[in-house]
């Protein structure tokens, strides 16, 4: 068996945490592949190494003599960061090329991926030394076109070949390189993606993605106390709850483990006892609760359009739809009913460009009637009990009735897996606390 396994920065915050991390990556032999992330924030007032690489790069890129002073104290604070860790596990590695060589590409001003990228490179080499596994520079295996768009072709190539030969080893997250050398970093939380780039290429049997959490929860522990923890999730169920802003993984990591069936264990490094959350392409394994999860967001506005026999009217819905494309304003969800249609988009999106779309709207289709409202949120109910349980929506309206929420609408997909429900964005906490409560506390 197989198992790549990726550490967030919280779990490599300082020598403690990496104490935690070898015990996990030890305890299971099969744990071949390590890929870390930056080291984390230690306490709630402290600062990631990411960040501190970033300012200490925008000083560099500064002339005055105090920025210098600024740089070096910054690259100075970096520097013991890692020294400390070094020292508390009792390693004998030495930073001092790579703090060289950092000190020398910021002043030629090499750019700011490559600032950002050291986080993980240097985490990479401590955990290497630490662990007794090779070291692999993920510039060298994890490739991106002249453009600066990751090449999945090449870099499966590459990293499987050099994978193949090695037996265990230690992937720094989050960056790559350009054809031409230049290193070139994933969006934030990239290291995720590349845990389950290098779980692709050694056709892994688990991907186990190690982080401060247990695994997804059923809702978002702001709103909800104490939420049920989710066992077992498909791709699409978290597709859907990501979509909402429910947030633990890197919604890019996803599809390269999928392409290749391999599951994903979110666990606990605090917590390894833990099973966590497996994410699977699909299960029998049937849910705790008839919903999965809940996720939502807030601030979408809606362009009601209405007119009289619409639905006789070829291309009504595609020249409405039009407008919005043509103004740059990505659509939500369209509830239509026969002499009517909603369009939901992101209120911030709509705001510069309101009137323009109004009038654009009343050209294009000449409405009866035209209606803009703000100030709403859309909640999706996701789970894939709930295709074989009957009632499920009338469930969900009744404990919204009786929570005196007022639906503004609804959007159910064909496939059964999700709802898709509006409200005020007054009644947003209001609205979750009483499905979570129907569903999972009292599961009437």
């Amino acid at each position: 068996m197989i198992k790549v396994v990726k550490f967030g920065g919280s779990s490599l915050a300082d020598a403690h945490q990496f104490k935690k991390v070898g015990k996990i990556i030890r305890k299971d032999g099969d744990r071949r592949y390590v890929v870390p992330s930056a080291p984390g924030k230690r306490t709630p007032d402290d600062t990631k190494v990411t960040d501190m690489l970033y300012s200490c790069y925008a000083q560099a890129l500064l002339e005055e003599e105090d920025s210098q002073e600024s740089f070096e104290s910054l690259l100075g604070a970096i520097r013991e960061r890692y020294e400390s860790i070094i020292r508390e596990l009792g390693l004998s590695l030495s930073l001092e090329e790579e703090f060289h060589s950092i000190r020398e590409n910021f002043t030629r001003k090499i750019g700011r991926d490559y600032a950002a990228s050291r986080g993980e490179y240097l985490n990479g080499r401590i955990m290497a030394e630490y662990l007794g596994y090779e070291f692999i520079d993920a510039a060298e295996v994890i490739c991106f076109d002249k453009e600066g768009n990751f090449d999945g072709a090449k870099t499966q190539k590459i990293l499987s070949k050099r994978l193949a030969s090695t037996e265990r080893a230690v992937i720094p997250g989050f960056y790559g390189a350009m054809p031409d050398g230049k290193i070139k970093t994933f969006s934030r939380g990239g290291s995720d993606i590349t845990g389950s780039i290098v779980a692709g290429a050694v056709h892994a049997d688990l991907y186990e993605n190690w982080t401060d959490v247990s695994g997804f929860l059923v809702a978002d522990p702001r709103i909800i106390e104490n939420p049920k923890e989710i066992d077992v999730i498909t791709y699409r169920e978290l597709r859907e709850l990501s979509y909402m802003g429910a947030t633990v993984l890197h919604e890019d990591a996803i599809f390269p483990v999928r392409k290749e069936g391999i599951p994903i264990n979110i666990r606990n490094t605090n917590a390894p006892e833990d099973k966590g959350t497996l994410i699977v392409e699909a299960t029998c394994q049937k849910p705790r609760f008839i919903i999965t999860g809940i996720a939502g967001k807030k601030d979408f506005a809606a362009v009601t359009v209405e007119k009289a026999m619409m639905n006789s009217e070829v291309g009504f819905c595609r020249k409405v739809l039009q407008v919005f494309e043509e103004n740059g304003i990505a659509i939500e969800h369209m509830p239509s009913g026969i002499d009517t249609m909603s369009v939901f988009v992101h209120q911030d999106e709509l705001k510069e460009m309101e009137q323009k779309v109004i009038a654009g709207i009343h050209r294009e289709v000449e409405p009866d009637v035209l209606e803009l409202e703000s100030d709403l949120a859309l909640i999706a109910v996701v789970g894939r009990g709930m295709r074989t349980t009957r009632g499920t929506s009338g469930r969900i309206f009744s404990a919204l009735a009786h929570a005196n929420v007022n639906v503004k609408m609804i959007d159910q997909g064909s496939s059964g897996l999700n709802v898709i429900i509006g409200v005020r964005n007054d009644d947003f906490e209001a609205a979750i606390k009483a499905i979570y409560d129907i569903f999972v506390i009292t599961q009437l």
